[in-house]
């Protein structure tokens, strides 16, 4: 007999269910987002995982978790959000993409590494009912 695999409800359900984004739901949280990534959609995150955020310059993460810097934070937070629901092999066609930060990104194909900016996604396709997540090495600034 075979299992049918649930999708996640949203994409933060994929970011709260995996501990290599536990640095992205705490910043969701701190800027107020989550509820907007639990939306209707569709969206494409390009997660940061933990050890994207620990390469960010010293103290910089911290900063933008203080309350009076929360409008830094969406932003750079929106910098990782597409509309539209994008596989990877989507992403992957195209040779740059817009985020709801307002942000230009240019995509880069070396074989079966991608790259969006600088960073390379690591893992793909996580998909939920709003949207898919790929897991990002970089934040994107």
């Amino acid at each position: 007999m075979s299992t049918v695999q649930r999708k996640a409800p949203s994409v933060v359900d994929i970011a709260t269910s995996d501990k290599n984004f536990s640095t992205l739901v705490s910043a969701l949280q701190a800027a107020d987002l989550v509820d907007t990534l639990k939306g209707k959609g569709p969206f494409t995150v390009f997660a940061p995982t933990n050890a994207a955020f620990e390469n960010l310059p010293e103290n910089t993460l911290e900063d933008l978790m203080k309350p009076e810097n929360k409008s830094q934070l969406q932003n750079l937070l929106k910098n990782h959000v597409c509309q539209g629901r994008r596989m990877a092999k989507d992403v992957a066609n195209q040779s740059s993409i817009s985020s709801m930060g307002g942000e230009h990104f240019l995509i880069q194909t070396n074989g079966e590494q991608v790259q969006i900016g600088d960073a390379t996604i690591k893992q793909t396709n996580l998909e939920a009912e709003n949207g898919i997540v790929h897991a990002i090495d970089r934040v994107l600034r």
